[in-house]
């Protein structure tokens, strides 16, 4: 049975004034699935993910959401269908971990009503999901990256959202708390069936979490596949430049 997509990205060139990050890029993402981009810095990961999310207008292609070009639907439809977690998102002032969880019910708030009995049920759902309610009447700008990292998942969980995308997760997380974010992601992808796409920088954790890696160099789509032959070692050697022997990558990766 043929899968349809829910999110597309069609011969899609980004860029930003004159220079083009991305080009001619085509990606397709079924329902269900959990994606992992890779590829060096500056290889235009975080900024295809942005033109994913309707953040970012491509200078050429489409992007489609469930069918529909991107552009039309407008913000508040998009956040619907796509919860997104940002690289070391930041607060600008107090809030308690709870107020910023309830962040994720915007999108489908009313206007001037502010929570609904169901929206606060919500909240309380992701907060336990995701396993800070520990955090709760914390001030979240004094939690440690791995905390805060947390409550932003916990943000895009309240958020209900079937699409959750990430920029780097894991930057900046202690090796236990990259393990927890990992676990967390491929619970939320098997058990509630959310379609999860990530962009990573430690290929051994992409390798062992995520059945699909798309590799990405100079701005371009040049793999796409199982762990197994996407990383391989000549595609270590070739893509990011460094012997494969430093690499551990799980049994049967490469």
């Amino acid at each position: 049975m043929t899968v349809e997509p829910v999110l597309v990205a069609d011969r899609v060139t980004i860029g930003y004034g004159e220079r083009a990050i991305v080009t001619d890029a085509t990606l397709s993402v079924a329902a269900g699935e959990r994606i992992a981009l890779v590829g060096p810095n500056g290889a235009g990961k975080s900024t295809l993910l942005r033109a994913l999310t309707g953040l970012l207008t491509p200078r050429a292609g489409t992007i489609r959401l469930c069918g529909s070009p991107i552009g039309p639907l407008g913000q508040r439809a998009v956040a619907r269908a796509i919860a997104v977690v940002p690289e070391l998102a930041q607060l600008p002032f107090e809030m308690l971990v709870e107020e910023v969880v309830a962040l994720g019910r915007l999108p489908h708030e009313p206007p001037l009503t502010g929570l609904r009995a169901t929206d606060r049920l919500a909240v309380d759902a992701a907060i336990e999901r995701v396993g800070v309610e520990h955090l709760r009447g914390r001030d979240a700008r004094e939690l440690s990256m791995g905390e805060r990292q947390l409550v932003f998942i916990a943000v895009a969980v309240a958020q209900s959202a079937p699409i959750l995308i990430l920029d780097e997760p894991t930057a900046h997380l202690d090796i236990r708390h990259q393990v927890e974010t990992m676990e967390l992601l491929v619970d939320l992808n098997e058990r509630d069936g959310t379609t999860i796409v990530a962009v990573l920088h430690d290929l051994a954790l992409a390798a062992h979490f995520f059945p699909r890696i798309v590799v990405m160099v100079d701005g371009r789509i040049v793999a796409d596949g199982p762990p197994a032959t996407t990383l391989d070692g000549e595609a270590i050697r070739s893509v990011f430049g460094v012997d494969p022997a430093l690499v551990r990558l799980p049994i049967g990766s490469g």
